[in-house]
């Protein structure tokens, strides 16, 4: 066994060799072929749109989360403040996701506050300032709001697009918002 061990760090601590300079440089100018995965370019194209609105939903979610976890007070500040925290955090990830699925498809993920405001179909509540009580049903209605959209995209996806890779990835968005909203909607009863 620490025969194979000294050979397997034997072998990983030797330096492996780099493309020279020339290589790199001539090999960064040559035409990249379009994705080839089964998906026509204009098909992708469409479904990169629709997740860049996905991706605009959830970086609002996620905004309006973190200012719940910030501005909650009351009797139940802690167990909310660590909600929201937790929600923040699961939809930091989602937004990760959402832009590598658009990557995958070879299309660019928005990544501006300009993008995110005019692409979301939730509305941005600058004012917002509601008791802890309100900040659970504000957030519970965009969750909600965000499963009867994303039910519409995963059929769009499929049905016009043929692509059942994102069909399959928004059932599992949608997924992690019901559970989501169930969560919150038991605060509220």
């Amino acid at each position: 066994m620490d025969k194979a061990l000294h050979q397997m760090t034997s072998v990983d601590s030797q330096p492996h060799p780099r493309p020279s300079v020339a290589a790199e440089s001539s090999s960064s100018h040559m035409p990249i072929a379009p994705a080839e995965i089964g998906i026509p370019e204009k098909q992708r194209q469409a479904v990169v749109a629709i997740l860049n609105t996905v991706l605009a939903d959830e970086f609002v979610l996620y905004t309006k989360s973190r200012r719940c976890h910030w501005n909650v007070q009351g009797p139940d500040f802690s167990e909310l403040h660590e909600l929201f925290q937790k929600q923040y955090e699961q939809l930091g990830q989602i937004v990760d996701d959402v832009a590598e699925r658009a990557r995958a498809l070879d299309g660019v993920a928005a990544g501006s506050l300009e993008e995110y405001l005019r692409l979301t179909r939730l509305n941005e509540e600058p004012t917002m300032s509601y008791d802890a009580r309100g900040m659970i049903a504000a957030l519970l209605a965009d969750h909600e709001r965000l499963i009867r959209s994303l039910r519409q995209d995963l059929r769009i996806c499929s049905d016009q697009h043929g692509d059942e890779g994102t069909m399959d990835f928004l059932t599992g968005l949608m997924q992690a918002h019901e559970k989501t909203a169930w969560m919150l909607r038991a605060y509220l009863r």
